[in-house]
């Protein structure tokens, strides 16, 4: 009998043992730097998205988080530095909706698996895109039904907008539209959104779809007409902007998003740490101001509610990919 204890005694301290060691981990975590890969250069929405919770973290916990700047193939290089970093919670990645979701459907070769690379951490900010006009272009269309209406007088591909990129979240919210309205325009590409700003307040193009924030100052002035925001729900700079969604469009939902990830196996204690930490810092009023400052808003999700939300976007951007017949490059 006091072998069979004793016995018993030992299995449970050996079982007991490494959830205690991961247990003591996750309590001790972290007790080192943290490194954060931000996928895109300097400057940008995503780097400033990136150093605001590499500070906040830094602040809750006492350990430096490292921004660390790795652009090239439209977030693919630095989501890879990622995937392929040891699963201990050292490494995260700042990650987009083309890292998460886009990217697979329009690069023939991925260089991670995206349903397999990562473990979500949490939802951390999404911007509008935003459907805008030339001043001067049609008085009559003040409204997205109104342009939609517009377009299909004109004829297929007769009006044309502007975005900064085959793919981007411009266009995919454009074609999006088209997909969900039944018209079609002619998409216009440039190198960058300044170039597309650029033609559109010279009347050169007469409508774009593209990321809110560097047309708003011309919204602002009354240089471009905003007829529509892409977000579910109305703009916080932007309140008098209906949503495309509202003008008779309801299922019409094309907001870029950020994200935390970590590699895949990263402990489970890990994940939830840091998810409960970031959701803290993002729904706080100093960083929700942070985020507003940057030009996107507080869209906050911990690492579950980030799962669901890759899910959704995953399957509606893949049909609109579909639909659109864009081909892999």
């Amino acid at each position: 009998m006091t072998k069979t204890v004793r016995r018993r005694t030992v299995v449970a301290a050996a079982l007991a043992t490494p959830m205690l060691a991961r247990q003591g981990w996750a309590k001790a975590y972290p007790d080192k730097s943290i490194r954060l890969v931000v996928p895109f250069a300097p400057g940008g929405t995503t780097d400033i998205l990136g150093r605001i919770v590499a500070q906040h973290l830094t602040d809750a916990w006492g350990a430096t988080v490292v921004v660390d700047n790795k652009s090239g193939a439209g977030g693919n290089l630095g989501a890879d530095i990622v995937a392929k970093a040891p699963a201990d919670g050292y490494t995260l990645l700042l990650g987009t909706v083309g890292t998460a979701v886009t990217n697979q459907f329009l690069y023939k070769k991925m260089p991670y698996d995206i349903a397999k690379a990562f473990a979500p951490v949490a939802l951390f900010g999404e911007v509008a895109n935003v459907l805008a006009l030339h001043k001067d272009f049609a008085p009559e269309v003040k409204t997205a039904k109104d342009y939609v209406a517009y377009c299909k007088a004109q004829g297929p591909g007769k009006v044309s907008f502007g975005s900064p990129a085959v793919g981007g979240t411009g266009h995919l919210a454009m074609e999006y539209f088209q997909a969900l309205a039944g018209f079609k325009v002619e998409h216009v590409v440039y190198r960058g959104s300044a170039l597309v700003l650029q033609d559109l307040l010279a009347g050169t193009i007469p409508s774009t779809m593209d990321n809110l924030p560097p047309y708003l100052p011309h919204i602002q002035t009354g240089a471009l007409r905003a007829l529509g925001v892409s977000t579910s729900k109305r703009w916080f700079a932007l309140p008098d902007v209906p949503t495309i969604a509202e003008q008779g469009f309801p299922d019409f939902d094309a907001a870029p998003w950020w994200y935390v990830a970590a590699p895949a196996g990263t402990p489970k204690e890990v994940i939830r740490k840091l998810s409960d930490e970031i959701v803290k810092g993002g729904k706080s009023e100093a960083v929700i101001k942070k985020i507003r400052d940057a030009g996107a808003s507080d869209l906050i999700g911990n690492d579950e509610e980030l799962a669901q939300q890759i899910t959704r976007e995953t399957a509606k951007w893949k049909k609109v990919v579909e639909i659109a017949k864009l081909e892999p490059q």
